[in-house]
């Protein structure tokens, strides 16, 4: 099982979720590529098996529309299909983001592996334990 977790952190919260979700993949044997955002584009998608994709909330409650949006919006047309699991961070608001997120998700057809993560500021022992978990859902 070949996975890519693809994630873009502004303070390092949701690089510390990212890098527990490879090491939950790795754990159950899967070989897991940690890439940030401008490291990854739609030609990738196809490469791997299953792709977990991180970025906190920015805004009013967005993804970060600068770097993460326009690579996620450019692999969504290859998502079909694929199986995929979303996690991030939050500084405010309730989750709106990630709701929106895993609808759009769903609405290209990918398949999502589990349930997402999502942490309030940096991620405390157990959302490091459920982005593991997650790593490990996909692989």
């Amino acid at each position: 099982m070949n996975i890519a977790v693809v994630y873009w952190s502004g303070t390092g919260n949701t690089a510390a979720m990212a890098e527990a979700v490879a090491k939950g993949a790795r754990q159950k044997g899967a070989a897991a590529a940690l890439l940030t955002a401008d490291a990854f584009d739609a030609a990738q998608v196809d490469r791997y098996d299953a792709i977990a994709f991180g970025c906190p909330a920015m805004g009013a409650e967005e993804l970060e529309d600068t770097e993460f949006l326009p690579m996620f919006e450019s692999c969504e047309s290859k998502l079909s299909g694929k199986r995929i699991a979303l996690f991030g961070s939050y500084g405010w608001g309730g989750g709106d983001w990630m709701r929106s997120w895993e609808d759009s998700c769903r609405g290209d057809g990918a398949i999502l592996a589990c349930d997402s993560v999502i942490c309030c500021e940096a991620p405390d022992d157990e959302a490091l334990a459920a982005c593991a978990a997650l790593g490990a859902a996909l692989a």
